[in-house]
């Protein structure tokens, strides 16, 4: 069952000594589907992908699939301890990067959930960049009561 959510989004990233943090509260949707959960939600001009949407599909697994749709299409396969090599468009073209998951963890109830996310990013030349994503979410309806 489709559910409308609440999501506060908050990601860090470090990169060449500089780190960059943000904090994102958006709308949209959980759902289970053949054993496995997804949460989708529209980007914003904040994150800089406005016009885009996410999807996270994940399971019982340490794994998470992230696609992003829209203009800047990529899909970031994050998986505890495993280097996937994923491919990232942006407005300029597309780059193969390896995605290596550090840390993963969810948690389920019935109206709300987590999921933290540390992956490393190796974008070649040697540039790395250092990445965490905690995703909360809750059901619209239960946040209204």
């Amino acid at each position: 069952m489709k559910k409308d959510v609440e999501i506060l989004i908050r990601s860090a990233q470090v990169m060449g000594g500089d780190s960059e943090e943000m904090e994102l509260r958006t709308l949209g949707r959980f759902y289970d589907k053949d054993g496995l959960y997804y949460l989708s939600y529209e980007e914003t001009e904040a994150t800089g992908f406005e016009g885009h949407s996410t999807v996270l599909k994940f399971g019982k697994q340490p794994k998470v699939v992230m696609t992003r749709f829209g203009k800047a299409r990529s899909q970031l396969i994050i998986e505890l301890n495993e280097c996937n090599t994923c491919s990232y468009s942006t407005e300029y073209g597309s780059m193969a990067i390896d995605v290596r998951g550090r840390q993963h963890e969810i948690q389920l109830k019935e109206d709300s959930g987590r999921l933290f996310l540390a992956y490393t990013l190796d974008l070649g030349a040697g540039l790395n960049s250092y990445n965490e994503i905690e995703l909360l979410w809750k059901d619209r309806a239960s946040a209204e009561e």
